[in-house]
């Protein structure tokens, strides 16, 4: 039994992880920004620290005799303030890895995303060779990239760093990519991009949570691992599939990847010169990352980890539930 420090542990991949975790009897603490986050991890089973990703003496003394950090806590989002991105993705990343080595924990596993190569170059059997972009997409992409590199230059001087890439997660308990397709079908705004019919990558999240438990035992230093479900899907049937299991038809309605883009591109850009807070009808980043093929590989974390990835689809499909809780994922 170890005991282990959860960022982000309301969210969506935060509490799936510390379900997993106490499964397998270990201790969790994890921090947490509200009551209503605290009541939800303690509901889990998890102690709750209270502070955020700036507060990083609350984080030290909760990381004090803990095995290993999961750092799941991130701003998720299309749109919003840069600043707020920079903030919690990048700054917080900061805060957590200098908690992590003044309290002396062995190994910090860092939860990233394949959006940090979605430079506007195609994503298509990706693997860790391909390197981070030199420009890529503004806010999520931008700043997860940034995270990735603190990450990587932290690992040593008794400090273990590992990062773990999920592509496009979903299932049990989702309140992330099914609960946005079924908001934005439900308030008309939905349309298939070139009719969907096009490979995704995808990652359930307790495959999720099965590789970032590996990484912390396994993982190299400095390195990075995709993990996902296995071959590529149709984008189309898949997201089809999900929503049916919520009773929403998203229709027929499509576009095609030109006038997405360019509505994407001039609409970024108008709604920046005049600095509205309402988000962009669609997005550089939901085009080139949903619409459009997305796959990368994950040999590298099944040779290296043991990485498995137990859950098949049609298993995750037959089990998908309405979302509980919130908070960053």
């Amino acid at each position: 039994m170890a005991t282990v420090f959860v960022t982000g542990g309301s969210g969506y991949v935060g509490r799936n992880l510390i379900r997993h975790l106490l499964a397998r009897g270990d201790r969790v603490r994890a921090l947490v920004r509200s009551a209503s986050s605290a009541a939800l991890v303690q509901g889990l089973g998890a102690e709750p620290v209270h502070g955020d990703l700036h507060a990083v003496d609350a984080m030290h003394t909760g990381m004090r005799d803990c095995a290993a950090v999961f750092h799941c806590a991130a701003l998720v989002d299309e749109w919003g303030d840069k600043a707020a991105f920079q903030r919690i993705n990048v700054d917080g990343t900061r805060h957590v890895i200098e908690a992590a080595r003044a309290a002396g924990v062995p190994v910090l596993v860092h939860v990233s995303t394949e959006a940090v190569l979605a430079d506007g170059t195609p994503i298509i059997d990706a693997d860790e060779t391909r390197p981070l972009p030199a420009h890529p997409l503004p806010r999520y992409p931008a700043t997860k990239a940034e995270a990735e590199r603190l990450v990587r230059a932290a690992d040593g001087d008794g400090l273990r760093t590992v990062i773990v890439r999920p592509r496009l997660i979903w299932g049990n308990d989702d309140s992330s990519v099914l609960s946005k397709l079924e908001h934005a079908v439900n308030a008309g705004r939905f349309m298939w991009v070139d009719g969907g019919r096009y490979p995704t990558s995808t990652c359930h999240v307790d495959n999720l949570c099965e590789a970032l438990l590996l990484a912390a035992e396994k993982g190299r230093c400095g390195e990075a691992y995709f993990v996902t479900d296995g071959e590529p899907v149709e984008l189309r049937g898949f997201f089809t599939a999900m929503l049916r299991t919520r009773g929403v038809d998203a229709g027929e309605r499509c576009v095609p990847h030109g006038v997405a883009l360019a509505l994407a591109t001039v609409g970024e850009k108008l709604w920046e010169l005049l600095r509205l807070k309402s988000a962009p009808p669609a997005t550089r980043m939901a085009v080139r990352l949903i619409g459009e093929p997305v796959t990368v590989r994950d040999d590298k974390a099944r040779r290296e980890l043991g990485y498995v990835g137990r859950i098949t689809r049609e298993q995750g499909l037959s089990t998908l539930r309405r979302p509980q809780g919130g908070g960053l994922t």
